[in-house]
């Protein structure tokens, strides 16, 4: 195990630490879950942007996409046995 300094805004830290809060982690919980999808992403887990309308765009084809061209499944026991295939 290792320590991890970083430097930041105090108001930045509070901001996200009472964010966090509602979420039911703590800081350092957060910085290993990014860290750990960074590693699993293999580079940031997600898109640096202040654009948000471009983000959105990009969520709402993503989601289309899966409406139109996921399986869908009338039962359970469908879902199981295409599964079990």
């Amino acid at each position: 195990m290792t320590t991890l300094n970083i430097r930041i805004e105090e108001k930045t830290k509070k901001a996200a630490s009472k964010t966090l809060a509602r979420l039911g982690l703590d800081m350092s919980s957060a910085v290993k879950m990014f860290l750990a999808q960074v590693i699993k992403e293999d580079g940031i887990p997600f898109i640096p942007s202040n654009k948000a309308k471009q983000i959105r765009a990009h969520w709402d084809n993503e989601v289309e996409d899966v409406l139109v061209n996921s399986k869908r499944y009338n039962t359970i026991q469908e879902l199981h046995a295409n599964i079990l295939k």
